[in-house]
């Protein structure tokens, strides 16, 4: 069903998606958006359609529910987000963006909601994932380098830096992680948007909303870990960096392949990014 707005979807059609978890996809184009909708479909997760309403869906996702959004606009989103958590409270959400793909560890066997159940057991109420960039092989055969058969990833390169409060302390069990595509052609990605760390699932909370910079408004939320011991993280594969750079004109000049000497293809399995150490475990086994 298409609703003429957020705010319409959020009063009506958000409350049937609980207990959830619902998976929120907010659509800049029409990149891939079928494989988005159904790959959180098929690991358990509700799908709302975020976009411009007449972006077009396949029959079978012709059903789900769907909300009129200029999913470009970061500020939207991120209001989007919180206005959404809070006409869902106690629902685990995700949210990501059209051609980014979820994967948390065993998730070839096990379902977002066991994994969510276990998370939530733990005393979490929200879980880090890592942005892990996307790109096509061959440009050439892919100009807007999306790709699902033919998709690679950085398998090093990425590093960590102490998240500091505003008086310059580190925050507790905090980190602003970069790496990928915005690392390597960092001249062409504005600082702001060069880290890769995602809060992209929490339980939604009255009083708690997502951050124009990907954290939530309650910091123990943003945190990697719980203090006793280590907990369950995920990845946000994404080729939305790739698709950016190839949609600017001066980086798509610059740049002729997004392969390098630790390019690996990537096999779309969690185990992959397990031995990577792109995802983990914590606890859970």
């Amino acid at each position: 069903m298409l609703y003429p707005d957020l705010e319409t979807f959020a009063r009506r059609g958000a409350p049937a998606l609980a207990p959830g978890p619902v998976a929120l996809i907010f659509a800049e184009d029409a990149a891939a958006l079928d494989a988005t909708l159904r790959h959180h479909r098929n690991h358990g997760f509700a799908p709302v359609l975020l976009g411009a309403p007449d972006l077009a869906v396949a029959e079978d996702l012709s059903a789900l529910p769907r909300a009129a959004l200029d999913a470009r606009d970061p500020d939207a989103v991120a209001r989007a987000v919180s206005r959404v958590a809070r006409a869902l409270p106690g629902t685990w959400l995700y949210w990501g963006y059209n051609a980014e793909f979820l994967f948390y560890p065993f998730a070839e066997t096990r379902s977002a909601a066991e994994m969510l159940a276990f998370h939530a057991q733990e005393r979490r109420e929200a879980m880090l994932t890592y942005v892990i960039d996307l790109y096509a092989g061959d440009l050439a055969a892919h100009p807007d380098a999306v790709a699902l058969d033919d998709a690679w990833l950085d398998r090093s390169g990425y590093y960590a830096e102490a998240r500091l409060d505003p008086a310059g302390r580190p925050r507790d069990r905090q980190l602003d992680i970069y790496g990928g595509l915005r690392w390597r052609f960092e001249e062409h990605v504005p600082p702001a948007r060069r880290r890769i760390d995602r809060i992209a699932l929490f339980r939604a909370r009255r009083g708690v909303s997502l951050r124009a910079d990907h954290t939530l408004s309650d910091e123990e939320m943003n945190t990697y870990a719980c203090p006793w011991h280590h907990s369950l993280t995920a990845a946000v594969m994404s080729f939305r960096a790739a698709k950016a750079l190839r949609f600017n004109p001066d980086s798509r000049a610059a740049i002729d392949t997004f392969r390098w000497r630790n390019s690996a293809r990537f096999d779309w399995t969690s185990r992959q990014l397990l031995d990577l150490g792109f995802i983990e475990p914590g606890q859970w086994f």
